[in-house]
């Protein structure tokens, strides 16, 4: 697999305001369903202000359910999966996790009942400014009855991701790569695009954008919407687009289209040749 690739004019740009990410993860059943309202909250917040709002807990199942609330922390993976948990060390300089606070972090919803949670961050008089982000878990546990039972019981988690915005950071990004990858999935080989965002910035910022396949003939032959999700600050993310390539092996242009909240379009082209290993 050959890629030549060409980044037409990258400069740098500025963007401005709070953004968020929000995700589900856990085991859904038919019997068990949380739903939670809103699912990120966007802040900007002084050194040493206090902020504090509501998160609606709804419980969509017949059956009683017991919640327990956890405080987190995330980044997003290679693969643009977030991943949460109650310390990521590689995030403690953008972590606003420990500036939390939730009241009750224990609960138990009646069938088809909702719960109102409340939380509070109040930032340090010492926070500088950047852009932090945390999360808040709520997971389902066995109520007291369910303890004494036997048999498979699903665990749900839903998840509330909290940004906060410390003063006025300018982010700052660019598209630095665009390529071709081979998947060896034995089930089903194929290919997908990598594109590659950096953020060398103290501020995250939320790509829009749209990324073609081109053939021989300049024809768009496929397309796919970059995934809402931001770009966490001091770090090169990675959008992975899986591609359907009906045509099959040959040579493609790849061109991503991507707006980073500045005055420009940034736009970058390479030219790559789709073949499966030891071809």
């Amino acid at each position: 697999m050959h890629t030549d690739y060409h980044l037409q004019c990258p400069r740098q740009l500025t963007v401005i305001g709070a953004l968020a990410v929000l995700a589900v993860t856990g085991t859904a059943s038919a019997q068990v369903g949380l739903g939670l309202i809103p699912m990120r909250e966007e802040l900007t917040l002084a050194p040493g202000a206090p902020h504090s709002g509501i998160l609606t807990l709804n419980n969509d199942s017949p059956g009683k359910v017991r919640v327990a609330a956890e405080l987190l922390d995330f980044y997003i993976d290679a693969t643009g999966t977030p991943q949460f948990g109650r310390q990521w060390a590689q995030e403690a300089e953008y972590s606003c996790r420990q500036w939390l606070a939730v009241n009750p972090m224990e609960m138990e919803l009646e069938g088809n009942s909702q719960i109102a949670v409340r939380y509070t961050v109040r930032t340090p008089a010492a926070a500088t400014d950047r852009s932090y982000h945390c999360a808040i878990g709520f997971s389902t546990q066995p109520t007291a009855s369910q303890v004494k039972g036997t048999g498979l019981r699903t665990a749900v988690q839903i998840v509330a991701a909290i940004y906060v915005v410390v003063g006025k950071p300018a982010a700052e990004g660019s598209l630095k790569d665009l390529k071709l990858e081979y998947v060896p999935d034995p089930k089903q080989p194929g290919w997908r695009a990598v594109v590659v965002l950096a953020n060398p910035s103290l501020m995250h910022y939320r790509p829009i954008g749209d990324l073609d396949v081109l053939d021989e003939g300049g024809k768009v032959v496929e397309s796919a919407k970059f995934v809402p999700m931001p770009v966490l600050p001091k770090r090169d993310q990675r959008f992975v687009f899986p591609l359907k390539l009906a045509a099959g092996p040959g040579t493609y242009t790849l061109r991503a289209r991507v707006d980073l909240g500045g005055s420009e379009i940034q736009e970058a082209t390479a030219l790559v040749v789709a073949t499966k290993p030891n071809q």
